[in-house]
């Protein structure tokens, strides 16, 4: 459970708070290139350097996405044991309950 507990409060939220780290330092990336490309008097030179960092930025984005998609999964496969122990009509009610949570969200999506 301490395991768990670390993905939830740590792991997780970290990878999430990098992630949104990652959007604002891309769109700062965007905005030098553009102007970069704007004011080079060697367009092709600009136009390089922009495929480098594009480059750059997709893999980085690829890695934090790769490292909170596997905490998440793990988040999961951590609580998936217990639930394998429970009781018949224990399992029954906690799938109950998720697919109430599941209707009731996209009913909320939809008004929105």
């Amino acid at each position: 459970m301490a395991e768990l507990q670390m993905l939830l409060e740590e792991e997780i939220p970290a990878g999430r708070g990098a992630l949104l780290d990652s959007h604002a330092n891309l769109e700062r990336v965007a905005e030098y290139c553009e102007s970069n490309y704007i004011q080079s008097p060697d367009k092709h030179r600009a136009l390089e350097e922009t495929k480098n960092y594009t480059t750059q930025s997709l893999a980085s984005v690829a890695y934090l996405i790769n490292t909170l998609a596997n905490n998440v999964l793990q988040m999961l496969d951590i609580q998936a044991v217990p639930r394998a122990v429970l009781h018949p009509s224990t399992l029954l009610l906690f799938l109950r309950l998720t697919s109430e949570t599941h209707f009731y969200s996209v009913n909320m999506s939809s008004v929105f």
